[in-house]
């Protein structure tokens, strides 16, 4: 209600929205996947991709082999929502999605909920590839996902309530440190 949001040094105000939307890409919590072939659902990204371009997406993603392993391949239906896939695979093909998009901003909303360990490792590895070099703003409880962080935001009843890189948050605030010791069991 108050304040403003800057993209590169201009409020959002004064983009047209569809400007805006093509430099952001978003992996959600429980990713959504179409009805479509694989190929479909990573070049949701970006239309005009071609299938080089989708496969070396997919290959950062860490979705390339699981997707080389499908009866038809980048060609294989998947069922709605991504149903026939583990929540792993739903999730690199979102990133994938979101890498062959490029987009300068990415919001990502729990990224990691649901994984078991080994699809938790692929996921965070791609996420460190899908990150570099751009604005990130992570929704997460899971502080391990945010060590790398330049500022950290800590939210309680919709308010800031403490701000600082993870290293300044766990010196001053107790209830970062708290969640801190909560995520390393």
């Amino acid at each position: 209600q108050e304040g403003t949001v800057l993209v590169d040094g201009v409020d959002v105000r004064q983009y047209r929205r569809e400007s805006l939307r093509r430099q952001i890409a978003i992996v959600l919590q429980q990713s959504i996947l179409f009805g479509a072939t694989v190929r479909e659902n990573i070049a949701y990204g970006n239309p005009e991709a071609s299938l080089d371009e989708i496969v070396a997406a997919a290959r950062a993603a860490n979705a390339d082999e699981f997707i080389s392993g499908l009866e038809d391949g980048y060609d294989t239906v998947l069922g709605e929502r991504g149903a026939t896939l583990s929540g792993g695979q739903r999730q690199r093909i979102a990133i994938a999605r979101a890498l062959i998009r490029n987009a300068s901003i990415l919001i990502l909303d729990e990224p990691m909920t649901g994984l078991d360990v080994e699809s938790e490792a692929k996921v965070r590895e791609a996420l460190g590839r899908l990150m570099a070099g751009k604005t990130c703003v992570m929704i997460t409880h899971d502080l391990p996902s945010i060590a790398d962080a330049d500022l950290v935001l800590m939210l309680e009843d919709g308010k800031i309530v403490d701000r600082g890189s993870p290293a300044e948050l766990l010196a001053k605030s107790g209830r970062y440190r708290q969640l801190h010791a909560v995520n390393r069991r």
